[in-house]
């Protein structure tokens, strides 16, 4: 009626692991519980031979963005420092803040000598036009 169950200790310790994690993935997924993220939204459209990026930076200077392709990849890093001052130096209260972020694109190759970029009302866009592919595949023939 009933088959024998050979007694795993690894396994039942691995589902409980597997249960607790699932637990906690679920319970700090809930849309309640927000989960605070350190970047930035970006779009990317492709439009005449050309990659369209669109980064939404509010607040961001021009000055705190740095812009780099290197290999094939696209990478946008914000390093923005805000410390608020006050002339009375009796202050109780003072406060500083930093934030660094960054996103990579792997876009592949790009004319990297044509790639434009400009911020406008705390919007990056960069026009990054692609390389002419180049054929590296060639049919071999078995004889």
């Amino acid at each position: 009626m009933f088959g024998l169950t050979p007694y795993n200790r690894n396994a039942l310790s691995r589902n409980r692991r597997d249960r607790v994690e699932d637990f906690l993935s679920d319970f700090f997924s809930d849309p309640f519980f927000p989960v605070k993220n350190d970047t930035f939204k970006l779009d990317v459209k492709e439009k005449n031979g050309a990659y369209l990026i669109e980064a939404d930076l509010p607040g961001i200077d021009k000055k705190d963005i740095e812009l780099n392709y290197q290999e094939g990849s696209l990478t946008i890093e914000i390093k923005h420092t805000e410390e608020k001052e006050d002339e009375q130096e009796n202050y109780v209260h003072r406060e500083r803040r930093q934030a660094y972020m960054a996103r990579t694109l792997n876009l592949g190759e790009l004319k990297s000598d044509e790639i434009e970029a400009d911020l406008k009302d705390g919007v990056l866009t960069i026009k990054a036009p692609k390389a002419d592919e180049i054929e590296n595949r060639k049919r071999i023939t078995i004889k």
